[in-house]
Parts: C-alpha cells; structure tokens; sequence
C-alpha cells in the first residue's frame, strides 16, 4: 500500500511501545500518565449518567451539536468561573473528545506543511507527533523548574515568526513544572507585542498539592489588553474525573472555534452526546470539589512519598524539583559516583528488576537530553512507590 506522505514525518508512540513490556507479573509502573482508577467517583458518575438517562434521554443518546451539548457547555462555563476565567460565555467554547482532539483540531485548522510551531523541550509527546502529522516543523523553548524560559522564548518567536506557540504553563507533562505568575504575564505581553497565537494546554491545572497555582492564561489575560484574542485554552476531566468519559473543551476566538467545529465534523460529527450529558449531571450536583479536594491529597502524598524515596535510594545519582502537582517527577541523572548518566539503558536495567518508566528523549522535539526521565506517582500506593523505587537503586 501507498501511504499518506505525512506519516513518514512521526513514528509509533515511546511510550505505548514500552507498555508492551508491561505483563510481566509483579513489575511496578512508573511510566503511565494515568489517573487511579481508584480515585474514580464511580457513585457520583453512576448517579450522573441516570439522571442524565432520566432527565433528558433524547438529548443524551441522539445526535448532538457538533460545538457540543448544550448543558455541558454551560456548566463547563459555570466552572471556568470557578478557576478565575470568569467572561467565559457557553458558546466561546467547543467541547472536544478529550483535549487530545483540540490539539488534533488546531494542527488540522492552523498548520501548512513547512510551518513553525515553538514546544516546550520537553513537551507532551503526543502533541509533538500530532503536529508534525501535519508538517509542522517544531522548534523547542527551554525550560526549567519555572516553566518556559521567556527571554529564550521570545528571542524564538521574533527569529521563527510561528503559527502559534504550544505551552502546559502548569505541571506540564512531562517536566511537572509551574510557570511563574512573572513569566504568565510576559508570554501573555508577547503574544501582544509579536502578534503571535498561544496555545495554553492545561489538564493539570486541578491537581496541586497545597496553594493553588497562579491563574492559568485565561483567567490572567484581561490583565493584558488584546491577549484573550490571541489565546487559545484546552481543558479536560480525563485527569480529574474519568478519562473514559473523553470530555475536553477548546476556548478561544470566534473565528478558530469555527474553523476547529467545522473540522471536527469531518471527523466525529460530535463529542459522544451521552458522555457529555453524563459529565454536564456530574457537574451540575457539585460533586467536583470534594472529587478534587480527595485526589489533590492522594496524590500529594505520594509525590512526596516519591520525592523522599528517590533521595533515600538514588542519592545524588538523580536531580529533581519536587513537584507540586501534577502526575510527574521530572529527573535526570547525574552521573555521580560513577553512575549512568544514559536513561534508556537504565530503563532496560529497571525492567530487569521489574519496575518501569519512561525515558526523557522522546519528549524532545530537537536536542534530546538523554540523561532525563519522567517518572508518574499516579497509579501506585506509597507501598509500590518505596518498593519500586528501592528497585531502581538496584538497577542504577
């Protein structure tokens, strides 16, 4: 068969390929970016998709809008507001399958082959092999525990003159970092200043572990006249209620929403109607602070858990920030007392011993930093954390 010329820009997924040497009985998995299941609101869920059979049958297994179900788009407005983006109107917004098909939207509506795209080094790597699908040529921003390094950022985005910039400002995946209410406002001014899109993507942003974070993009670009036309917002419940659901909303200009609609009803012709009933009833019962306040504490201890262990048996072999939120540790090895500084051979060791992770390299758009890895806390209790870090100190 003749294949389409765009697929020889991306290749099969890293991370999905190391999932197939995950069966082995007994390996403990750092290397998923998934939520636990148990932490799941299994109740409120079940409660939500009766009401929404009950209440509103037609509506919830009919064909629906393709700008998404109406009650749900109101209620993902009402909880917006809840976040600090209070101007946000039910229809400056399309709900999507999962934010990973806002990020599919935007390569659809924005990108021609040859064009600029800046990422974050590292970024979410399915948005790295989304873009380059459609010919982007991706240049990578540098990073560090604050997030994008702005003045770096700039000097890209005055030399490149990009479609749009792609940023997780808040416990990114996979570098768990915070962008600094400072940097915030300066991307927002550049954005202005350089007449540049900025892509915010923020599932994450729910799961901090003590203060709340700075605002995300939105909420802060009142502050910087002209900027909310020039923003972007992907949102999501797949880390904070279900992933199963596939519920992501896109915000952003009248005239990028219409394009992106017009493009998802090629594709899907809309986001399950049932899902989104279901999601608009969970909303609706005011169940999601509770949901939030439980997951923000589980996962908060075992990040903290993972931090103390990572210490205890790696020393000074491994650097890390501690994040504080998110589903990721980000670390690189050092090297010290003759240690590997090489994470995809320590990842082949680690297998050996029966715990996994994700090595850094494949997060990279250009310039792989190959002593980096991304390790997630999410699916695992403290016990499995200890063990499985104890693991790692032995296949190091």
């Amino acid at each position: 068969m003749q294949f389409a010329d765009r697929l020889n820009n991306v290749e099969t997924s890293a991370i999905r390929e190391l999932f197939k040497l995950l069966g082995k009985p007994g390996i403990v998995s750092f290397a998923g970016g998934f939520p636990d299941p148990a932490m799941f609101d299994v109740e409120g869920i079940k409660e939500a998709s009766g009401k929404a059979l009950s209440e509103e049958p037609g509506g919830a297994l009919q064909y629906g809008a393709t700008e998404g179900y109406g009650p749900l788009r109101e209620q993902l407005s009402a909880f917006m507001a809840t976040k600090g983006a209070k101007d946000v109107a039910p229809d400056q917004l399309i709900v999507t399958t999962g934010s990973q098909q806002a990020l599919d939207l935007l390569g659809k509506t924005m990108i021609s082959p040859g064009d600029k795209v800046i990422v974050e080094g590292p970024t979410f790597l399915a948005t790295i092999q989304c873009f380059r699908l459609y010919g982007a040529e991706l240049i990578s921003a540098p990073i560090d525990a604050n997030g994008v390094k702005t003045d770096e950022l700039e000097k890209l985005i005055a030399q490149h003159k990009p479609k749009f910039v792609y940023l997780i400002p808040t416990f990114g995946n996979p570098s768990g970092a915070l962008l600094s209410l400072e940097r915030r406002k300066q991307v927002l001014a550049m954005a202005v200043k350089h007449n540049t899109l900025i892509v915010e993507d923020d599932p994450y942003g729910d799961l901090y572990f003590g203060e709340a974070p700075s605002p995300s993009l939105l909420a802060l670009s009142p502050t910087v006249p002209g900027s909310r036309e020039l923003l972007a917002h992907c949102g999501s419940l797949s880390k904070v209620l279900s992933p199963g659901l596939r519920v992501g909303w896109m915000i952003a200009p009248a005239e990028l929403l219409a394009k992106a609609t017009m493009c998802k009803q090629f594709s899907d012709a809309h986001t399950s109607t049932f899902a989104q009933a279901t999601a608009a009833q969970y909303l609706k019962a005011g169940r999601m602070p509770n949901t939030l306040k439980n997951v923000r504490k589980v996962y908060g201890e075992r990040a903290l858990a993972m931090g103390a262990a990572l210490k205890r048996e790696l020393g000074d072999a491994i650097a890390f920030t501690q994040p504080q939120g998110g589903l990721f540790f980000w670390a690189s090895l050092t090297g010290a007392n003759g240690k590997s500084k090489d994470a995809g051979d320590f990842a082949k060791k680690a297998i050996e011993q029966l715990v996994a992770f994700v090595p850094g390299a494949p997060f990279y758009a250009a310039n792989p930093d190959l002593a980096t890895l991304r390790l997630s806390f999410a699916t695992a209790d403290v016990a499995k954390i200890e063990e499985g870090v104890a693991r790692l100190g032995k296949a190091l």
